[in-house]
C-alpha cells in the first residue's frame, strides 16, 4: 500500500509543482522582456518536461537508471498511442499542422540516433553531449522557422500588462499566469521545492512497487510512471478535442517526444551513466520506434485520426502494456 501512495502522491506533486513553476517562470520572463516565442520554445517546453527530467535525474543518481530510460521510452509510446488515441474517440484529430512533416522526420532521425547509442551502454557523457547538441539544433531551427512565419503573417508579439493585479494573456497554452512579481517568484520557489520531493516519492514508490509486484524497475518506468508523466499532454489534448481545437495535438506530441529523447536523456546521461536493460532493447525501444513511424505516416499522408483509428491506437497501447508486464515478470 505504501508504494502505491508514494508513487501516486509523488506523481501528483510533480505535476502540480511543474505547472506552478512554469506559470511563475513565464510571468517572470515576460516582465524581463523575453519574447513569447522564446518563452514557448524554452521555458514552457522545458518546464512541462520538468517532471520527467527530475524523475530521470533522480533515478540515475540513485542507481535506478532503468526507471530513467523506461520513463522516456514509455512516455514516447504513450504520447502517440494514448495521448492521440483517446481524444480521437471524442473528436477527429487532423494531421495537417504546418511544419509537422519536418518535425516528425527529425523525431524519427533522433530516435535512430538514440537507438544507436543504446547499443553501447551505458549512456554516458559523450551520448549526453551529442543529444543536447541535437536539441540545440532543433531549437535554433524552430526559432528560425517561427520568426519567418511571424514575419510572413505580420503578427505582433504580446506585451506585458502593467497592472499588477491582472493576469498576462495566455502564452502558448499556459493560463493563470501570476500578475505580480512577488507571486511569480513564489510560484517558482514552490515549484522548485516540490519537484525534487515529488521525484523522491516517485522513485521510492516505484522501487518498492517493482519488488512488491515482482516486476523490473524498467517495467514500472515504462508503464505507471510513463502514463503519469504523460497526463498533462493527455489532459491538454482532451480539452482541445472537446473544444474542437485538436489540430495542434500532433505538433505537441512530436515536440514532447523530441524533448524526451534529447533534453531529458541528454541531461541525464550528462550527469550520470544510464544503463540500458535488456528488456528495453528486446522490445520496448522497437515499440517506441514503431509508434514514431506510425505518427510520421499519419502526418505525411495528412490523415484524420477519427474514432476507429483512435480505438485501435488505444487498444494497441493496452496490448503494449500487457506485453511490457509479461517481459517484466519474465525478467
Amino acid at each position: 500500500m505504501y508504494e502505491v501512495i508514494s508513487l501516486v502522491g509523488g506523481l501528483v506533486l510533480l505535476l502540480l509543482a511543474g505547472d506552478v513553476m512554469v506559470r511563475g517562470a513565464v510571468s517572470l520572463a515576460m516582465r524581463m522582456g523575453i519574447p513569447p516565442l522564446v518563452i514557448g520554445l524554452t521555458i514552457i517546453a522545458f518546464g512541462t518536461s520538468a517532471p520527467e527530467l527530475v524523475i530521470s535525474l533522480r533515478a540515475a543518481l540513485s542507481g535506478s537508471g532503468a526507471i530513467a530510460i523506461g520513463n522516456v521510452v514509455g512516455s514516447n509510446v504513450a504520447n502517440v498511442l494514448l495521448v492521440l488515441g483517446i481524444p480521437a474517440v471524442f473528436a477527429v484529430t487532423e494531421c495537417y499542422e504546418r511544419g509537422a512533416i519536418r518535425s516528425a522526420s527529425f523525431m524519427i532521425a533522433i530516435t535512430f540516433v538514440f537507438i544507436a547509442f543504446c547499443y553501447f551502454p551505458p549512456l554516458g557523457r559523450p551520448a549526453g553531449i551529442a543529444l543536447l547538441a541535437l536539441l540545440a539544433l532543433f531549437l535554433s531551427e524552430q526559432v528560425r522557422a517561427s520568426l519567418e512565419a511571424r514575419r510572413a503573417n505580420g503578427k505582433n508579439t504580446a506585451v506585458v500588462d502593467d497592472d499588477e493585479n491582472s493576469n498576462i494573456d495566455v502564452i502558448d497554452g499556459v493560463e493563470g499566469i501570476p500578475g505580480s512579481l512577488l507571486l511569480s517568484c513564489l510560484f517558482i520557489f514552490v515549484g522548485l521545492a516540490g519537484l525534487p520531493l515529488g521525484a523522491h516519492l516517485v522513485i521510492s514508490g516505484a522501487s518498492a512497487a517493482a519488488m512488491s509486484w515482482g516486476v523490473s524497475e524498467a517495467t514500472i518506468g515504462l508503464t505507471v510512471i510513463a502514463i503519469g508523466t504523460s497526463l498533462p499532454e493527455l489532459a491538454a489534448t482532451m480539452m482541445a478535442a472537446l473544444r474542437g481545437h485538436c489540430g495542434v495535438a500532433v505538433g505537441n506530441v512530436i515536440g514532447s517526444n523530441i524533448f524526451n529523447l534529447l533534453a531529458i536523456m541528454g541531461t541525464t546521461a550528462l550527469v550520470a551513466p544510464v544503463p540500458v536493460p535488456d528488456q528495453i532493447m528486446s522490445f520496448e525501444i522497437w515499440a517506441m520506434l514503431a509508434a514514431s513511424i506510425l505518427l510520421l505516416i499519419l502526418v505525411v499522408r495528412r490523415m484524420s485520426i477519427g474514432r476507429t483509428i483512435g480505438f485501435l491506437m488505444t487498444a494497441t497501447y493496452l496490448g503494449y502494456l500487457w506485453v511490457v508486464f509479461q517481459y517484466g515478470h519474465a525478467g
